[in-house]
């Protein structure tokens, strides 16, 4: 029998009051108000705080404060990331980052997804893995849904809200965001 954890992890329904998830957010809670609040230079001592918020995350991987997420251990990224500020990463499920991506202010990043059934969502959640590939910037205030895959190479204008899967090299903007150019051609 899985775990309510595994079941997040997995994309199936779980309990998210369950105790080792309440735990295990109250313990990224700590580490933010940490980074957010008592630290909020990018210090050595910031430095080490990440990197306990999100063990894996490769070489040059840098968050300007304030940052939020649920976990941290679910956000997997490539090296030379980057999170402007105030960035919101709901990872329930695996949020996957290639490499050289930058992520402008105010992105929001959302695994976490909810029953269309009232009585259902009154007890259990989901969440989606999200993947956004190499070479890829996000503008401001992009919002992206649960379950998307953004390709390699992409951008994505400031404001979008991304519901679809956005190819390889592609400028996308809008909400919800739609495939208007074709990069690197």
């Amino acid at each position: 029998m899985k775990t309510e954890k595994e079941k997040m992890i997995d994309g199936e329904a779980y309990l998210a009051g369950d105790a080792v998830l309440v735990k295990d957010r109250r313990r990224a809670k700590n580490l933010l108000h940490r980074l957010n609040v008592i630290e909020y230079r990018i210090t050595k001592k910031a430095r080490e705080i990440i990197k306990e918020l999100i063990p894996n995350a490769g070489v040059n991987f840098y968050i300007e404060p304030p940052f939020f997420c649920d976990y941290g251990y679910n956000i997997i990224c490539g090296e030379n990331v980057y999170f402007n500020v105030n960035c919101v990463v709901l990872d329930g499920a695996k949020v996957t980052i290639g490499s050289n991506v930058f992520i402008a202010p105010n992105v929001q990043i959302y695994t976490a997804n909810h029953p269309l059934d009232t009585e259902s969502r009154k007890t259990v959640e989901n969440a989606l893995p999200i993947s956004i590939g190499n070479d890829c910037w996000i503008g401001g205030n992009t919002v992206i849904l649960p379950g998307i895959t953004i390709g390699n190479g992409c951008v994505i204008g400031a404001g979008s809200v991304v519901t679809k899967n956005i190819p390889d090299n592609s400028l996308a903007v809008g909400n919800p965001a739609k495939v208007i150019k074709k990069l690197n051609q």
